[in-house]
């Protein structure tokens, strides 16, 4: 098969595109006759996927002749071919994206970080841009060099409050030999259904749900899949059928406040996976704050703490619950 690039006035050819690929332009063999836009562009390109570049197609980032076509149009071999490549979401994530970070502390080995509800920690499906991590290497670009960008500890999406980030390999290596020993202490507020009188501990494994593969769930006794997931839990204050809980993490598995107390009966407003959809309506998120962060620092070795207030939705949600029988 014979091809050559082409050179034209009319095309931005050979113009890196916005997201840092180059353009590209041939002119199709003749053997490629009879072939559609798509099939063509697969044996120009083969290192891509066909579904990838009939998405090219679709966003208009292929000229034929100078004209737009479609995935279906014949070709017939001489027209002038003209691609601007799009960079795959997750070729896009590991981007610097500059973004009001809201720190509470920072030095030379460590960022405290609390995340407003909303904003996603890590790229994943659906969310490949626009991340806590994206925000991380716009302010600072040492941590390139960090794997997951210093980040050693998550919480969900619609999750407020506070975590830490290591800001060199040391303090990451320390701060997760922290976290695998139970020495870093997390405290959260949440408000959960229900009548909570007295406090006490979840000592349930959490692994992936069997049937619902984006959710989690205590699984039974034997199942090897389930992780050891400890959390400890105390009533705050009372209303009738909400009670504000306090809970402390030993372990930090996936979803694992969210699981476990809807394990107990009793699960938290708002939540979209665990809870009641008529909690929904009263609150759009789980009604879930990390209010405290305790560690020792990975290099001078003294014990660090931080608090977070309750942030303004969530305490407009307490509020609105009435006069309570306890303060907190």
């Amino acid at each position: 098969m014979s091809e050559s690039k082409v050179e034209s006035n009319d095309y931005s050819a050979n113009m890196p595109s916005e997201n840092g690929e180059d353009a590209q332009e041939w002119i199709l063999p003749d053997d490629f006759s009879g072939l559609r836009l798509d099939q063509a562009l697969a044996k120009l390109l083969p290192a891509y996927s066909r579904s990838r570049l009939q998405q090219w197609i679709k966003n208009e980032r292929v000229l034929l002749n100078g004209e737009l076509a479609t995935q279906k149009t014949k070709v017939y071999g001489g027209e002038e071919v003209y691609v601007l490549p799009e960079m795959a979401p997750e070729q896009l994530a590991f981007r610097a994206e500059p973004m009001d970070l809201p720190i509470v502390y920072a030095d030379e080995d460590i960022l405290v970080i609390n995340k407003p509800a909303g904003l996603v920690v890590h790229p994943g499906h659906g969310n490949w841009s626009g991340t806590l991590l994206n925000g991380l290497l716009a302010f600072d670009e040492q941590l390139f060099s960090v794997p997951r960008a210093g980040i050693v500890h998550r919480l969900d999406k619609d999750t407020s409050g506070l975590m830490v980030v290591a800001r060199n390999i040391p303090a990451q290596t320390e701060l997760v030999r922290q976290l695998q020993a139970r020495t870093v202490k997390r405290e959260y507020m949440a408000v959960a259904r229900g009548h909570i009188s007295v406090g006490g501990t979840i000592d349930a494994p959490i692994g992936r749900h069997q049937k619902d593969r984006l959710k989690m769930a205590v699984l039974p006794v034997g199942l090897s899949a389930g992780k050891p997931a400890v959390t400890h839990f105390e009533p705050q204050m009372n209303w009738p059928g909400f009670t504000l809980v306090t809970c402390r993490l030993e372990t930090g598995r996936t979803h694992q406040i969210r699981v476990h107390m809807q394990y107990i009966g009793h699960p938290l407003v708002g939540d979209p996976l665990y809870g009641h959809r008529a909690t929904s309506e009263l609150f759009p998120r789980q009604a879930l704050h990390a209010r405290r962060l305790g560690l020792i620092h990975p290099r001078t070795g003294m014990r660090m703490q931080w608090e977070a207030d309750i942030p303004e939705d969530m305490q407009d949600l307490i509020d609105s619950l009435g006069d309570a029988d306890a303060d907190y």
